[in-house]
């Protein structure tokens, strides 16, 4: 009996030490991952990227939703048969994917900024509801930041002073607008494919304003380093279209495309599209 109960102590001694030398290699570990791995870093492999819920194709879609939203470049102004690019789109997606397509609403306003498409994203429940519903959202914005900064007036009242040093100074406060337009709208809809479309110099043909497209491609480049952040969103470029095409696709006020300018764009985003 007395060496039944000593084995059973020295058993139960030894399981007690076990557990405590694994409890304690375990907190050592733990301890060494916070020392290489801070809190709020990532792991070596790990992306920064944001991972959103897996987004639909659209081929396998039964209908695309679109909603559109933005400046006066999705509104289509400057399109004398009123389509735009918008309802381009529509059309050219029907014929690709053989599905319906419904636009949701095109919420463009003219001479809107990315700091003014931020409150309308944060407070219109209107806006909210219908980005919400769609499968494909478009949208343009950024060209009358870029005016504001250069000139410091609005579009629809220029006077023409532009200040090209002042646009190379104050660019990053026009990017970190549209950084925030695009986290208001993953925070809105994250599974969606959204469709940023790249903004142009409509002013290239004016010698003093040429160098002005260095500063778009700027806002460009970042643009798409700020959307490729999350895997639903794509920037379509349009720079090219205008640069030494302008009397064949700038409309007659020399800032918005014509309707054939428009065409080019939708033709750029359906391709895009899959």
């Amino acid at each position: 009996m007395k060496s039944n109960r000593s084995t059973g102590l020295w058993r139960a001694v030894s399981i007690t030490a076990l557990a405590s030398t694994l409890l304690l290699l375990f907190g050592f570990g733990y301890s060494v991952k916070d020392m290489l791995w801070p809190a709020g870093k990532a792991y070596e492999g790990e992306s920064s990227a944001v991972q959103p819920e897996k987004t639909a194709s659209l081929a396998a879609s039964k209908e695309i939703r679109i909603t559109a939203f933005g400046d006066s470049l999705t509104k289509g102004t400057g399109d004398a048969t009123g389509e735009g690019y918008v309802k381009q789109v529509v059309r050219l997606l029907q014929e690709k994917f053989r599905i319906p397509v419904k636009l949701n609403n095109n919420l463009a306003i003219n001479g809107l900024r990315a700091d003014q498409l931020v409150e309308q994203l944060k407070t219109d429940k209107g806006y909210r509801y219908s980005i919400s519903q769609a499968n494909l959202i478009l949208f343009t914005i950024g060209g009358n930041d870029l005016f504001q900064i250069a000139t410091g007036e609005e579009a629809s009242e220029a006077t023409g002073n532009f200040s090209l040093d002042k646009l190379r100074k104050e660019l990053p406060i026009g990017i970190a607008r549209l950084k925030s337009v695009v986290a208001e709208l993953h925070e809105i809809n994250p599974t969606a494919q959204v469709v940023y479309t790249g903004i142009y110099n409509p002013f290239y043909d004016l010698q003093d304003l040429r160098e002005g497209s260095l500063e778009v491609q700027k806002w460009n480049t970042q643009a798409y380093e700020l959307l490729h952040q999350y895997p639903n969103m794509t920037l379509i470029p349009t720079f090219d279209l205008f640069e030494n095409t302008i009397q064949t696709y700038i409309s007659s006020d020399h800032f918005h495309p014509n309707h054939d300018g428009y065409a080019q764009i939708a033709a750029r985003i359906a391709q895009s599209l899959e």
